[in-house]
């Protein structure tokens, strides 16, 4: 029995549910002769003019997280053969060694795909921060002109810069620590070669619409890039802390894995 993906909703929605009382009205939502919100409305426009991505979002759905190739056809997505042992293994032991079981992070671009879980993005000209509900996790995108780094200290969130094309947010991550998986039910692996270019666009007021390519040599024949996800925004309410390891109860009889 596959329960893994059932443990983790479950303690993702009790999670999220106790944290409802935050009622607290988002300030400048566009709204319709009814008064009611209008979220179809045009993107609104930083001071510098770009897109302005700020708001809290949150993925409509779990299906990325399940499956980051979701809509994608086999041969999109070739693993090596290491890679794809590794994934059977993972399967065949009911996902139980996937880090998040025991909080720790999801790695890039998983981090993104929860669609229990809001995050929240704080846009300056120089700087985009996203701040993630679930275990407390943070990213900094860099967009003033600094190079991806080639020699720094390997994380689980790795490092981020960024730049506009148009107006989508291209933002470019390497120095992943290669421990995090890509993605939930089909957990597929990744290295420490991992390259994640994400762009993110606003489409109107109230939907975010982000793609992922995944770039691995050590672990995928060849790039592939995700279909599109949705993210939607979240009105009157606010990410919230959230640690993880006061709601474990089932660490101690986690299975090991490889």
């Amino acid at each position: 029995m596959n329960i893994w993906p059932a443990v983790l909703l479950a303690t993702a929605v009790s999670g999220h549910l106790s944290a409802q009382w935050l009622n607290y009205p988002t300030a400048g939502i566009p709204r319709g002769r009814d008064g009611k919100p209008n979220l179809s409305a045009p993107a609104p426009r930083a001071a510098d003019g770009k897109p302005d991505l700020s708001g809290v979002w949150m993925a409509d759905g779990q299906t990325y997280f399940f499956d980051l190739a979701a809509g994608l056809k086999p041969e999109d997505v070739v693993m090596l053969p290491w890679a794809k042992e590794l994934q059977q293994k993972r399967i065949d032991n009911e996902h139980g060694d996937d880090p998040l079981s025991r909080c720790l992070p999801h790695g890039v671009p998983r981090i993104n795909t929860n669609g229990l879980f809001p995050f929240k993005i704080i846009q300056t000209p120089g700087l985009v921060v996203i701040l993630y509900e679930q275990l407390n996790l943070f990213r900094q995108v860099f967009l003033d002109g600094r190079k991806l780094a080639k020699d720094v200290n390997p994380t689980w969130l790795g490092y981020s810069t960024g730049r506009w094309d148009g107006d989508t947010l291209v933002i470019e991550t390497t120095g992943l620590n290669g421990k995090a998986w890509l993605d939930t039910q089909k957990s597929r692996p990744a290295t420490d070669a991992l390259h994640v270019t994400e762009r993110f666009r606003r489409k109107d007021f109230g939907t975010l619409e982000v793609v992922a390519t995944i770039d691995d040599p050590k672990t995928y024949s060849k790039p592939w890039t995700t279909t599109t996800q949705k993210m939607f925004l979240q009105l009157n309410t606010d990410i919230l802390e959230f640690i993880c390891n006061e709601n474990e109860k089932d660490l101690s009889h986690m299975p090991v894995g490889k």
